[in-house]
C-alpha cells in the first residue's frame, strides 16, 4: 500500500504520466492529419490547376501520342469507322477513342487509329461506287474490302459496339435519287449479314455539299484544339446565341479555304447572328447557315456553332483554266472576223497567252476548233484577264460575286486553305504556311516572266518540291493568278490580311473531313459515361461527395474536428482533475487509518 501512495504521489510531483493524458493527444493531432491529407487528396484537380506551360505541353505530349501505334489490347478504348464514298475513289478511317472524361463540356478525344508500325489505318479503293448505279447489288461487294480492311484492325470484341458509317459525297450526288436509294438500300441490308459493325438504316447516306464543308470545318478545328474553351491562350471571340440576346466569350474558330480540281469551298463561323438577318437575303441565308450543337446536352449552349458554308461548282483550279480556255478561243475567233486576222490559227501566228511561261507552246481544241497559243508570261495581265470568270453565268449561283457571302470580322478572324491554295503556294513557289499578298504576288509574277527552258531546266535540278509535276509547272502562272483573284476579288481579302495559313498537313498529319463526321455523329455517347459517372458517385463516400464540389465544407469541417478534438482534452484534463483529488482523498485516509495503527503496536 505503501508502494502504491508513494506512485500517486510521483505522479502529482512530478507532472503527468505519458499513458492516460498524452496518448489521446498524440491520436487527436494524429486523427487530425490524417484527415487533412485525405481532404487535401479529396480536392478537385482544377483547384490546383496546372500553369499554362504545363497544359501547352501536355497538349504537344497528347499530339506525339497521337502518331503512335494504337493500343488495342486497351479495353476501355472504343471505336468508329467512317467510309468516304466519293467521285474517284472510296476510302475507311478508323477512328478511336477512350472514355469520357465525365465533364459535359467536354468532347469525346477522337483519334485516328494507328497501326503497328504507327502508319494511320486507312484504305482506299478505286473507282467511285457510283459504278454500282446500274447494278445496285454490286454495292456490298464493292464495300467489302474496304470492311474487311477496318474489322481486321478493331478489336472482334469490339465490333458489335463498334458505329459504322457510310458516307457519299459528289459522285453518289450525281446521280439521280431512284438510283442513290437503291445503292443505299443494299448496303443496309446486306452489309449487317456479313459484319458486326454497329450499322442501321440512319448509318449510310448521301451527304449534302454543305454537310461535307461543315464536316471539314469541324474537323480542323478539333485539331487545332478551338472546341476546348479552358485554355485562354488563344485569341477569343464574343458569340451571340438565339434571339434572347444571350452572348458568350469563347476560343476564336478559324475558318477554311478549299480549292480542288472541280469545286471551291468555304467556310466559317459567324458569331453576331444579326450581321445576317437581312430580309432580302433569308432564304440565301437559311440555305447556307449551318447552326447545330457539338455538346452531348443540348441545354448546354457553350458549343454552339452557326458556320457559313457554301461551295461553287467550276471554280475549282482545273475547271477554271478550262472556262479561261473556252473564253480565249471565243475571245479570239470574235476578235479574227471583226479585224480580219488569223490569230491563233496556226503555229506561226499564235496567240500569246498571259497567263502560260514564256515560249511555252500549247494547243486548245473546243468543239472542233483548235487554238496554237504560246505563253508570254505576263502575271499582271492574266489575273485581270480572269476577272470576268468570278462572275460565272447569269445566275448568282454560278457566280463568286453574285452568290451571298456571311460578313467576316477581318479584323479578328483566322483563315486556313487548303489543297489548290497549298500546291499553289508551295509546290513551286515555296511559299507555303503564312500567307502574305505582297511577296506571293512578287513571286508569282518573277515565276510567270521566266522562259520555259528556263523552268523546265530547274525542274530537272531538283529546284521545285517533289510533289511539283510538268503539269503544274505548265499551270503554276495561271492558277497562281486564279488563286489571288478568288481570295482577293471573289471573298474580298483584304490584301493586308495577316491570318491565312495554307497547309496540307496539321500537326503532322492530313484533317479529313471524316474525323469531323464522326466527332459530330458520336457527340451524344458521352451521356452514357456521364450517366456511369453520376451513379458512381451517389455511392461513393460521404467525404468524397462533400469535398470536391464543395470547399467551404472542407474548411467548415477542419472546423468541427478541431473542436471535437479541444473539446475531447477538456474532457480528459476533468477526469484527470477528479482522478487527482480521488487520489489525494485515498491518502489522506490512508495517512489517517494506516500510520495511527502502526503506532498502536510500538511496544
Amino acid at each position: 500500500m505503501a508502494r502504491i501512495g508513494v506512485s500517486c504521489l510521483s505522479w502529482r510531483s512530478a507532472g503527468p504520466c505519458p499513458g492516460p493524458r498524452q496518448r489521446p493527444v498524440a491520436l487527436g493531432f494524429a486523427l487530425l492529419l490524417g484527415l487533412l491529407l485525405l481532404l487535401a487528396g479529396a480536392v478537385p484537380r482544377r483547384w490546383a490547376a496546372p500553369p499554362r506551360g504545363a497544359r501547352r505541353d501536355e497538349r504537344y505530349l497528347a499530339r506525339a501520342e497521337e502518331l503512335t501505334a494504337t493500343d488495342t489490347e486497351d479495353s476501355a478504348l472504343s471505336y468508329g469507322v467512317v467510309v468516304d464514298c466519293g467521285s474517284s475513289g472510296s476510302r475507311v478511317f478508323v477512328y478511336f477513342w477512350p472514355p469520357h472524361n465525365g465533364n459535359p463540356h467536354d468532347l469525346l478525344d477522337i483519334k485516328q487509329m494507328r497501326d503497328r508500325s504507327s502508319r494511320p489505318v486507312v484504305k482506299k479503293i478505286k473507282p467511285g461506287i457510283s459504278v454500282t448505279a446500274a447494278a445496285p447489288e454490286r454495292a456490298t461487294p464493292y464495300l467489302r474490302p474496304l470492311l474487311r480492311f477496318a474489322a481486321a484492325h478493331v478489336p472482334a470484341q469490339k465490333h458489335k459496339e463498334t458505329p459504322l458509317y457510310i458516307l457519299c459525297t459528289a459522285g453518289m450526288r450525281l446521280l439521280p435519287e431512284r438510283q442513290q436509294a437503291a445503292i443505299l438500300e443494299d448496303l443496309v441490308r446486306n452489309v449487317p449479314l456479313e459484319f458486326d459493325f454497329l450499322f442501321s438504316k440512319s448509318h449510310a447516306e448521301v451527304i449534302s455539299g454543305k454537310q461535307e464543308g461543315v464536316y471539314a470545318w469541324i474537323g480542323i478545328n478539333f485539331v487545332l484544339g478551338r472546341f476546348d474553351h479552358e485554355d485562354e491562350e488563344d485569341a477569343m471571340v464574343t458569340v451571340a446565341l438565339g434571339d434572347q440576346g444571350k452572348s458568350l466569350v469563347r476560343k476564336r474558330t478559324v475558318g477554311i479555304l478549299d480549292m480542288g480540281g472541280a469545286s471551291l469551298q468555304i467556310a466559317y463561323e459567324v458569331p453576331d447572328s444579326g450581321a445576317v438577318s437581312s430580309s432580302q437575303q433569308e432564304e440565301a441565308v437559311k440555305s447556307l447557315l449551318a447552326e447545330f450543337n457539338l455538346g452531348c446536352d443540348v441545354q448546354h449552349t457553350g458549343h454552339v456553332y452557326r458556320v457559313y458554308v457554301n461551295t461553287f461548282l467550276g471554280f475549282g483550279g482545273n475547271f477554271a483554266r478550262q472556262r479561261y480556255e473556252e473564253l480565249v478561243l471565243n475571245q479570239t475567233y470574235v476578235h479574227n472576223r471583226l479585224h480580219s486576222q488569223q490569230t491563233g490559227l496556226s503555229p506561226k501566228m499564235p496567240f500569246l497567252d498571259p497567263c502560260l511561261p514564256v515560249g511555252l507552246e500549247d494547243t486548245v481544241t473546243r468543239g472542233g476548233q483548235t487554238l496554237y497559243v504560246r505563253g508570254r508570261g505576263d502575271w499582271q495581265a492574266c489575273a485581270k484577264l480572269l476577272q470576268p470568270l468570278l462572275a460565272g453565268s447569269n445566275s448568282s449561283q454560278d457566280s463568286l460575286l453574285g452568290a451571298y457571302k456571311a460578313p467576316i470580322d477581318f479584323s479578328n478572324s483566322e483563315f486556313y486553305g487548303f489543297s489548290e491554295f497549298f500546291y499553289c503556294t508551295e509546290d513551286v513557289l515555296r511559299l507555303g504556311g503564312q500567307y502574305s499578298a505582297p511577296t506571293f504576288t512578287s513571286a508569282a509574277q518573277e515565276y510567270c516572266s521566266q522562259r520555259w527552258e528556263v523552268l523546265t531546266q530547274r525542274f530537272r535540278g531538283g529546284l521545285y518540291s517533289a510533289h511539283a509535276d510538268q503539269h503544274r509547272l505548265k499551270y503554276q502562272c495561271f492558277k497562281s493568278a486564279w488563286m489571288y483573284q478568288v481570295l482577293h476579288e471573289g471573298f474580298q481579302f483584304p490584301l493586308d490580311y495577316p491570318s491565312l495559313r495554307t497547309a496540307q498537313l496539321v500537326y503532322d498529319r492530313e484533317v479529313q473531313w471524316t474525323l469531323g463526321a464522326i466527332l459530330y455523329k458520336t457527340r451524344f455517347l458521352p451521356l452514357r459515361d456521364l450517366r456511369q459517372e453520376s451513379i458512381r458517385q451517389a455511392h461513393a463516400s460521404w467525404l468524397r461527395l462533400s469535398f470536391v464540389y464543395n470547399h467551404y465544407l472542407f474548411f467548415a469541417c477542419i472546423l468541427v474536428v478541431v473542436l471535437a478534438i479541444v473539446l475531447y482534452l477538456l474532457r480528459l484534463r476533468r477526469i484527470h482533475r477528479r482522478q487527482l483529488r480521488m487520489a489525494q482523498h485515498t491518502l489522506l485516509w490512508l495517512d489517517k487509518v494506516v500510520v495511527p495503527l502502526g503506532q498502536g503496536n510500538v511496544p
